[in-house]
């Protein structure tokens, strides 16, 4: 009886070569693998056009892009400024629409028609935008200042009909020609509502203090439209005004109210 051997290779019945049966295996590996790299590839691309569709900019891309403020085909002033003498000077009324609800009711005032403004009152009566009433200082220092990025600082105070505003003036000598240019804001609560404005026009900062009080207690409001609030306030400020001379005003401001540096008289001693 001969003995089994385990070890031997079965022999083959098949009739293949086993070179040929070893490049068949061989092939059908290589095929897998390339399968499965391609499938990878695929996943990869499905996430990339996920994340790309889900992008802000990419998803909005086809919506219209609303404008931040349009101009009134036909504005119907709600505003007016009763008796300033501004006989040589060209005036102008324009009112911005917000696509939020917002509204500006703008009167500017130039030496000559074509020519950049030298003042301007702007009554802005806010919707639902989110930044509404935000940076106010910084944004009657640019339209002060025609648009150019510069800095701001105190410059006393003025009383109006509205009561005690803050005003401001550029700082600093980057605008040599506007350093006595003065502006203010005053926002209310009740209404929502924001009156600002500058004025360039006078030679002086006591003679641009004059104008600005002068010019806001001849403003006077024309149509509250639906607002009982806005009319309420306009009645309750028109109880406060008082008589304006522009140029007695200039005359008699003094160092507190001016915001400049007080003139020293006499002859200094020393001890």
């Amino acid at each position: 009886m001969s003995p089994i051997l385990l070890d031997q290779p079965l022999p083959n019945m098949s009739g293949i070569h086993p070179a040929l049966r070893s490049f068949a295996d061989e092939c059908s590996a290589v095929a897998v693998r390339i399968l499965a790299y391609l499938c990878g590839l695929a996943v990869l691309a499905v996430l990339a056009v996920d994340l790309v569709s889900t992008e802000p900019g990419a998803a909005e891309a086809g919506l219209p892009v609303l404008p931040s403020w349009t101009q009134a085909s036909r504005p119907h002033p709600a505003f007016a400024i009763s008796k300033l003498d501004l006989s040589d000077r060209t005036d102008a009324y324009e009112i911005l629409r917000h696509p939020e609800g917002g509204r500006k009711d703008i009167l500017r005032w130039a030496a000559h028609a074509g020519e950049a403004p030298t003042a301007e009152i702007e009554i802005y009566r806010p919707g639902g935008e989110l930044d509404a009433f935000a940076a106010a200082d910084a944004d009657v220092a640019a339209r002060m200042s025609g648009g150019r990025a510069t800095e701001i600082e105190p410059a006393g105070f003025v009383d109006t009909k509205f009561g005690r505003l803050s005003l401001l003036r550029l700082s600093g000598a980057a605008l040599p020609a506007r350093q006595n240019c003065l502006g203010f804001v005053k926002t209310f609560s009740s209404p929502s509502v924001r009156v600002s404005g500058w004025s360039c026009q006078a030679d002086s900062l006591a003679a641009q203090r004059a104008f600005l009080g002068c010019t806001l207690n001849r403003l006077t409001l024309l149509s509250a439209g639906n607002d009982p609030k806005m009319a309420e306030l306009f009645a309750r400020a028109e109880l406060k005004r008082d008589t304006c001379n522009t140029t007695t005003t200039a005359a008699s401001a003094n160092w507190m109210v001016s915001g400049d540096a007080p003139q020293l008289r006499g002859p200094l001693t020393q001890d």
